[in-house]
């Protein structure tokens, strides 16, 4: 029964398994053989198959002559530099048969190669399924590539070459090479240019460090030639002058949205979908030399109203000025806006770039809507314009009688720029000099200065910012000078704040560029003259309130400012010790919470003792010393000659004139500090103001520090000596005049 439930399995012997299998396996081979194509149609086959996927023809360059191998050799030494330039092009809108063809991308991409001046080793290109194509070229300076999306009409395609031939011109033959249009459809393309590697720093022309130099630092490689998100970006003009290269871009960015002028022009709806897009922008037009931004043809209305106007008005009435650049004509059009102005004298080395600038920017140089001017500023009569260098002009009347101009605008190439241009203005001392003497008593030189500086910046006398303080050293050091201000603006165009550098010859400047905004607008209603554009007035941007933007200077200024060695005296005041107390008299404090006590009597009047120990240094009432009242002399005269004659008395009394000289304003200590008993001795006294006298007698001529923090330094107390609790509160009568 119990082999019966299990029985023995089945055994094979595997001579005869594999004896089987061979001869299955042979019988399929000779029915495949049989049932297959002959030998004949096999090699037909083979050959459409290599009809059909045939490897594009390899072209190579024949060194067979002396002459080629020596230009083979000379171009490669040219090569040798370890770096080049890319070029990125990416273009859409194209014909889909063209970019499928392979035949057609080629002949484009050797048409390209050869427009370029490059010279091509050999290609390969290879057809993609279902479409497509991507092909590279090998160069002897490099290579170029690219690869297609017929359905989607793109190609993208980037080019790299060590030689020194600039790829820029080559952007206009690449599109039209492959932006061959399919039907119902426009060409975009976008580029990039950038420098890749480690390049030395040649010069190629000795009398210019930035003469045509590729550098991947300068304003046009980092605003136009860089960046890849611009859906428009021409070359209107670039070539070189005799001092310099000239460059001119229209440029409209992928972010831009249309502006005030574009809007009225398309006259867009509330409910227009282009308000938010850039399809309405107008390009905007910028102007480089040696690479570095000058303007352009959006912001140049801020640009040169900062530059000019806050010097003009420093000034009480300009009649002859001088212009130190200034090309475009648009420094010119802000002089002219000024009714006091009987002559300018605009002295310009390049006659070829004043050319450019009107015909490629002849907006800069419009007086049209200015009454009384000239249509084109260049034209009008009280313009004298000297076509040499600025450098010659002053130095060659040094010996003769001063020219009693009353402001000076230098518009040229920043310190910063190692150019032949800005170094024979700014590393000449002996120039600076001969500018001052050209002035009269009253005086103003305005120069633009650069970017502007940041709280990182080193000390100044080394690194990038170095050629400005040789500059602004040279000028403390002459004995005409007497007030310096530096100002910035971020709204005038540029990646970074421009800076601007006010000299005055007088400390009277002081006083107007200290003016409040209610009395600059009105003499701005006095002296700008009128326009007879309604909508396009003669100042668009600077106003009084501009102009207090301008008058406290970004803290960066003085903080370079104190990394001078050795540390100027006045930067240990830069803010109050927070280590010291401040002591204050409050109005409502019950008498046991008062740390002074007011007595009066008939005999002695009003005095103040202290009701603690007040250490050396402490704070006297720095609360009631920062609400004094501030009034203009202006103000002062006119309470003098007013009704009110107790308040025009306590004004005088309880008021001091600034420690800036020709600020021109009286601080009235309105607060219980008035109190104090005056006396007529240091050594009696034992309250003084805060800053002490400069060691050297007189503040110095430049000193962000000062003018930043002029109003504390004039009411700010501070006890000189220890105050034993008691003591009378005295100050000294003069202390506020001691410089």
């Amino acid at each position: 029964m119990t082999a019966e439930r299990n029985p023995k399995p089945l055994t094979v012997d595997i001579r005869v398994f594999m004896l089987i299998t061979v001869s299955a396996m042979a019988i399929a081979f000779g029915v495949g053989v049989a049932m297959g194509p002959t030998a004949a149609e096999l090699a037909m086959a083979s050959a459409g198959a290599a009809a059909g996927h045939k490897l594009p023809e390899v072209h190579s360059v024949d060194v067979s002559t002396a002459e080629d191998a020596a230009a083979l050799k000379e171009d490669s030494e040219l090569l040798h530099e370890p770096a080049g330039q890319h070029l990125l092009v990416d273009i859409k809108g194209i014909e889909a048969a063209f970019l499928d063809s392979e035949e057609r991308l080629a002949h484009a991409m050797v048409e390209t190669v050869k427009g370029a001046g490059l010279t091509m080793l050999s290609y390969h290109c290879h057809k993609l399924i279902p479409m497509g194509v991507s092909c590279v070229g090998v160069l002897l300076e490099s290579h170029i590539s690219f690869h297609t999306w017929p359905t989607e009409g793109v190609i993208t395609l980037d080019l790299f070459t060590c030689g020194p031939n600039p790829l820029i011109p080559v952007v206009p033959s690449i599109k039209a090479l492959f932006g061959i249009p399919r039907e119902n459809d426009e060409i975009m393309a976008q580029w990039s240019h950038e420098l890749r590697g480690f390049r030395s720093k040649k010069i190629p022309n000795k009398d210019n460090h930035n003469y045509a130099l590729l550098d991947h630092n300068s304003d046009l490689s980092q605003m136009i030639w860089s960046p890849m998100d611009c859906v428009y970006k021409e070359q209107v003009y670039s070539g070189l002058t005799e001092y310099q290269r000239v460059d001119v871009w229209d440029v409209v960015s992928l972010e831009d949205q249309p502006s005030q002028d574009d809007v009225l022009k398309a006259k867009l709806e509330p409910t227009d979908s282009r308000w938010t897009t850039n399809e309405l922008v107008q390009p905007t037009r910028y102007l480089f030399l040696d690479g570095v931004l000058q303007s352009d043809n959006t912001t140049h209305k801020e640009y040169h109203e900062a530059l000019v106007h806050p010097a003009m008005f420093a000034h009480a009435s300009p009649k002859n000025v001088a212009i130190v650049g200034g090309a475009e004509g648009a420094t010119l059009r802000e002089v002219l806006k000024h009714t006091t102005v009987e002559s300018v004298t605009m002295v310009e080395i390049d006659q070829q770039l004043m050319d450019l600038a009107k015909e490629y920017l002849p907006q800069m140089s419009d007086c049209s809507n200015l009454d009384g001017r000239a249509d084109n500023c260049f034209d009008d009569e009280l313009l004298n314009l000297q076509v040499e260098n600025a450098k010659d002009w002053f130095l060659a009347d040094e010996a003769e009688t001063n020219k009693n101009l009353d402001v000076v605008i230098i518009d040229a190439i920043e310190p910063e720029m190692s150019s032949a241009i800005s170094k024979d203005l700014y590393e000449e001392p002996q120039l600076w000099k001969t500018i001052l003497d050209s002035l009269t008593e009253e005086g103003i030189l305005a120069i633009q200065i650069g970017y502007a500086p940041t709280i990182s910046d080193p000390k100044p006398d080394v690194g990038y910012n170095a050629p400005r303080e040789i500059l602004f050293q040279t000028l403390e050091n002459l004995p005409s000078v007497q007030a310096m201000f530096v100002y910035e603006d971020s709204h005038v165009g540029f990646l970074v704040p421009k800076s601007f550098l006010i000299v005055c010859k007088s400390n009277s400047c002081r006083e107007r560029f200290y003016a409040a905004p209610e009395d600059l607008n009105m003499e701005i209603a006095k002296r700008i003259v009128s326009s007879s554009d309604n909508d396009n007035k003669a100042l668009q941007y600077y106003d009084g309130v501009t102009q207090i933007y301008y008058q406290v200077a970004p803290k960066a200024w003085e903080t370079i400012y104190c990394r001078r060695e050795p540390t100027p005296f006045e930067c240990d005041y830069r803010h109050l010790d927070f280590g010291k107390g401040i002591y204050e008299f409050k109005m409502d404090a019950p008498a046991e919470e008062q740390v002074f006590e007011i007595m009066t009597d008939e005999v002695e009047g009003t005095r103040v003792y202290s009701k603690v120990d007040i250490p050396k240094g402490s704070y006297i009432m720095a609360e009631h010393a920062a609400n004094s009242l501030q009034l203009s002399s202006k103000a002062v005269e006119n309470l003098s000659a007013s009704t009110d004659v107790e308040f025009a008395k306590f004004v005088q009394e309880h008021g001091h004139d600034s420690a800036s000289k020709g600020s021109a304003r009286r601080l009235v200590e309105i607060g219980a500090s008035y109190f104090l008993r005056i006396a007529d001795s240091t050594a009696e006294a034992n309250v003084g103001r805060w800053i002490p006298p400069h060691p050297q007698g007189r503040r110095p001529k430049y000193s962000p520090v000062y003018e930043r923090h002029r109003l504390s330094f004039d009411v700010f107390m501070v006890a000189t000596k220890d105050i034993s609790k008691g003591d009378e509160l005295v100050k000294y009568k003069y202390m506020w005049s001691e410089e």
